[in-house]
């Protein structure tokens, strides 16, 4: 009897040990996932106020392009966040376009998560953390992972371009650029043509900016894009930008013309409304790459080209045919 009470008395203290430890990951997951929640939403968080509209049942950031209206209208340029961000997340690179002289353009896809006001609805279960496939594994991914993101922009597209104007904006649908960020930038690389199913012939330049590309290296078509891509990348965003720049790798793969603009010292978020340090730079080489595609400027790209490299840029790469 000794035996079995003292036997019993020990089963109970084993499951008293696994509920605390149990509650213990359970509180732990809770408090990292706010954790998580508050650091993405502080991504999305901005002192401007950006205007936000309903285009073909998705929510859009739009900024209306400055300078006086060309008379064929003005250029489009689309942004696509990356996983668990928001359309607001990269203004200086937004706004600055918008200043530039193009109307731009920024759904949140539905991974959205940084959103003003908190209002990302992915951190209800630990489960909305996860990618629809593991980032590790890119050889699980196909023409159908995240097939909606692709969908929100070519509804926005079609929307926009119903008309020869927008919102009071004139547009010129033969000048339509894409930038992404992250899984943005998987997206807006498959729009070109990456994953061949995806391909839309409106899209005419591509920005793709630290952007997730392994899919399209070990299955996609990144040889056959048929539009002028840039892709920038930083020297400390070790989990993406090595991935594009090393032998055989994305810009490697990319049919010409291409460009690939990497900033020292720059991790993956520095694309994002968290870091100013390299914000000046990724507007001036993004201006210069849409306007010469986009608007037919030759002068700015080559003068950026032909100087010595800014402080903070580290390596410069292009074929022009």
């Amino acid at each position: 009897m000794q035996m079995a009470a003292g036997g019993l008395s020990l089963r109970r203290c084993v499951l008293k040990k696994l509920a605390i430890g149990t509650c213990a990951v359970v509180l732990a997951t809770i408090l990292g996932s706010y954790e998580v929640h508050r650091f993405l939403v502080s991504v999305g968080r901005t002192p401007h106020q950006a205007l936000e509209i309903n285009i073909a049942d998705r929510r859009v950031a739009m900024w209306k392009p400055g300078g006086t209206a060309p008379r064929e209208g003005y250029p489009v340029i689309l942004f696509s966040h990356g996983f668990l961000g928001c359309g607001t997340q990269s203004l200086a690179l937004t706004e600055g376009l918008a200043h530039g002289g193009y109307l731009v353009l920024a759904p949140d896809h539905r991974d959205e998560a940084c959103g003003a006001g908190e209002r990302g609805q992915h951190f209800e279960t630990p489960s909305a953390l996860w990618s629809k496939e593991p980032f590790f594994d890119p050889t699980a991914w196909n023409d159908t992972t995240y097939r909606d993101r692709a969908d929100d922009l070519e509804a926005i597209l079609d929307t926009v371009l119903k008309a020869g104007a927008f919102q009071g904006v004139p547009i010129d649908p033969s000048r339509i650029g894409l930038a992404g960020h992250s899984l943005g930038g998987y997206t807006v690389l498959g729009l070109a043509g990456a994953w061949p199913s995806w391909k839309d012939s409106r899209v005419k330049a591509v920005l793709a900016i630290s952007p997730y590309c392994t899919p399209y290296i070990r299955k996609g078509d990144l040889s056959q894009l048929r539009v002028p891509v840039m892709y920038q990348g930083g020297t400390l965003d070790f989990g993406v930008t090595p991935f594009v720049r090393r032998r055989y790798g994305a810009y490697d793969l990319t049919a010409p013309p291409k460009f690939y603009v990497e900033l020292r010292g720059a991790s993956h978020f520095a694309w994002t409304n968290l870091s100013k340090s390299y914000q000046p730079t990724i507007l001036e080489y993004s201006l210069a790459f849409f306007d010469q595609y986009l608007k037919g400027l030759d002068d700015p790209l080559t003068r950026l080209l032909d100087r010595p490299w800014p402080k903070d840029v580290s390596n410069i790469r292009y074929d022009l045919k």
